[in-house]
């Protein structure tokens, strides 16, 4: 699945020829440059500064492949600028108008209590540890009226760096958006081009990648701090420019073994030409003091060395799969924040935001909603359903050959699939895998239906037993009237495995056992005379309390022996429950002239969402007269 549209790959294109958007400058030129840039923002080229950086000089030869002017972006409510007494003269004032006001450090700890708003933290990596960044992730995930972004590099020159292309508009001829993933199959989409697995065997993903202009990329897949693995492709943070620091620990090449990959097929990230980067790997982006590696390799760093205005990073472990591709490639066309959609797809996870923003967020738009926040709570029926599979399939109450099992265990492995949050909500909306389940278990609920009124004792039907010789008596005990008119005791026996399921009961002095059905259930009440003449019809009035709105199935039957001498209609029927009100549902009886007087029971029973329900209720049949 190379491309999420039809279009054939093509090849690498260069932009037309753009003015120069950034100037390299002077350490000592830089006060002077920055003031005149700044008194005409859109019309004159960002300074920078490159001696030494020979990675930088390049960065800025790819950048004019992206960007295309020059302008003032619109500004967080709140800046603070860390380690200041490191950086140079000039790389304050450039920074200033991305804040409207500036905070100190010793400010941040009001920030998100009695300071709200956006929040712009810059400072070089070695700046950005656990104290003060965790407390502020902490702080604004999740809340309402705080935003967090960041600015960063490995050294007052890429912060410069990082600084000045958050001044830099993007050609508007790039459109491209990407996914390259190395967990994860998605179903095509066609504003984004997916790259996964297969795509790895048969294409040189390095060439791809490279050759191509982005406007935003994702790149998921194991890795560490310094690599994210895309089959044998490699996307590496290695910068040679970037000094080494003897006392951290490196990965292999650091002490002049070969890489674990394939070196031809490495793909060094500074060399991206991509607006955005997304880097969609577990710790892709960790806090100075918790990081694994020297900065000499870290992907974060490296990427931020190279053209990316914007770079999304991991500060940590997390659970991105299936759900925040689909969120991303639905979003990204849209302009949707990459950090909040990932976010906000990953809050039903863990209790920590996964995604750092490193640049400014793109302009907000009151037309587009902000992202949900995803609490993983499939829907209740799908829940409910999957209980009910578990009980029916792992326990002895259908042997191995019931014929129901079959196409119990298919909806089982959907249920599973649906449940599952890698799945769910992905490739599905919560909609879409209703209808899915429903549509499914309607089919189910009529074979139920069909196999009771045929054969009554069938296994399923003696779940009341099965489950109730595995249970213990909960002490709530409600009384309740019998359909017969006297009172009854309502009472729950509470399953003691997880595969057992609870049985609500409902017992009379009279008629013993009433009613039985499983919690979420539709409720049964049975009215009928008490006795009919032979050769004479029983009018039954069975009132339903449907569990849900939505089908229920209904029949009744009467005990083996008095199968011959009767007639019942209808045999099974279907009516729409409402799941609040109670409907009256009638069948009729009829009894054969010679049917032996004495006393009888029938049983009603309601199927729903692959749970039966019954009622029985006791009459007797007399002598006809004359």
């Amino acid at each position: 699945m190379h491309s999420a549209d039809t279009e054939a790959r093509t090849p690498a294109r260069r932009s037309p020829a753009h003015p120069a958007v950034f100037r390299p400058v002077a350490t000592e030129q830089l006060p002077s440059a920055v003031g005149e840039f700044l008194t005409a923002p859109a019309e004159l080229p960002v300074p920078v500064l490159v001696d030494g950086r020979d990675d930088l000089a390049r960065s800025i030869e790819l950048a004019g492949r992206l960007y295309d002017r020059t302008a003032s972006p619109a500004p967080l409510d709140h800046g603070v600028l860390l380690g200041s007494d490191e950086l140079p003269d000039g790389l304050a004032e450039l920074a200033g108008p991305l804040a409207r006001t500036w905070l100190t450090p010793a400010d941040l700890a009001r920030f998100g209590q009695d300071i709200h708003g956006t929040l712009l933290v810059i400072g070089t990596y070695r700046t950005l540890c656990l104290d003060p960044v965790r407390e502020l992730l902490q702080r604004t995930y999740r809340a309402d009226g705080v935003g967090l972004s960041f600015l960063s590099g490995r050294d007052p020159h890429s912060l410069l760096w990082n600084v000045a292309k958050q001044y830099a508009d993007t050609d508007d001829t790039l459109t491209r958006l990407g996914l390259f993933t190395d967990t994860d199959r998605p179903a095509a989409a066609h504003d984004v081009r997916v790259y996964d697995d297969r795509d790895f065997e048969r294409i040189d993903i390095q060439a791809e990648i490279l050759d191509n202009r982005w406007r935003k990329v994702v790149f998921q897949g194991h890795g560490k701090d310094d690599s994210i693995n895309l089959g044998e492709f490699t996307i590496c943070g290695l910068n040679p420019v970037a000094p080494r620091t003897a006392d951290l620990l490196g990965p292999r090449c650091a002490y002049g073994l070969p890489c674990y990959k394939p070196e031809d097929k490495l793909v060094p990230l500074n060399r991206v030409a991509a607006a955005e980067v997304v880097l969609s790997a577990c710790n892709s982006g960790p806090l100075a003091d918790l990081a694994l590696y020297d900065p000499r390799y870290q992907i974060l760093l490296n990427a931020l060395d190279g053209p990316a205005r914007t770079v999304v990073s991991a500060v940590s472990v997390h659970d991105s799969d299936r759900p925040e591709n689909a969120a991303w490639m639905r979003a990204a066309p849209t302009g949707s924040d990459s950090v909040d959609t990932l976010n906000a797809s990953l809050a039903g996870s863990h209790p920590y935001p996964a995604f750092m923003r490193f640049g400014l967020p793109g302009p907000a738009d009151p037309d587009r909603p902000a992202p949900r926040l995803s609490d993983h709570r499939p829907d209740e029926l799908l829940l409910t359903v999957g209980t009910r599979l578990t009980a029916l399939l792992t326990g002895e109450l259908l042997p191995h050959n019931q014929p129901l099992r079959p196409r119990l265990a298919k909806l089982a492995r959907k249920v599973d699939l649906w449940v599952a949050r890698p799945t769910h909500l992905a490739d599905q909306s919560d909609s879409e895998i209703r209808a899915s389940l429903k549509a499914d278990l309607q089919s189910l609920d009529h074979v139920i239906a069909q196999q009771v009124a045929e054969n009554p004792e069938t296994e399923l039907m003696n779940y009341p037993a099965h489950f109730g010789d595995r249970s213990r008596l909960d002490e709530d005990v409600a009384e309740v009237v019998c359909h017969c008119g006297r009172p009854a005791q309502q009472f729950t026996r509470r399953g003691l495995l997880p595969h057992v399921l609870d049985t609500v009961c409902v017992v009379c002095l009279r008629c013993g056992d009433v009613t039985f059905r499983v919690p979420r259930a539709p409720e049964l009440l049975a009215y009928a005379a008490d006795e009919v003449p032979a050769g004479g019809a029983l009018e039954v009035r069975a009132e339903l309390r449907a569990a849900r709105p939505g089908p229920v199935r209904l029949g009744l039957f009467v005990p083996s022996y008095l199968r011959e001498d009767t007639v019942v209609e209808p045999a099974i029927t279907k009516v729409k429950g409402s799941g609040t009100e109670a409907r009256d549902v009638t069948f009729q009886v009829r009894f054969a002239a010679d049917t032996a007087p004495q006393a009888y029971y029938f049983t009603v029973f309601a199927v729903q969402d692959l749970a039966v329900s019954t009622a029985r209720r006791h009459f007797g049949v007399v002598p006809r007269r004359g």
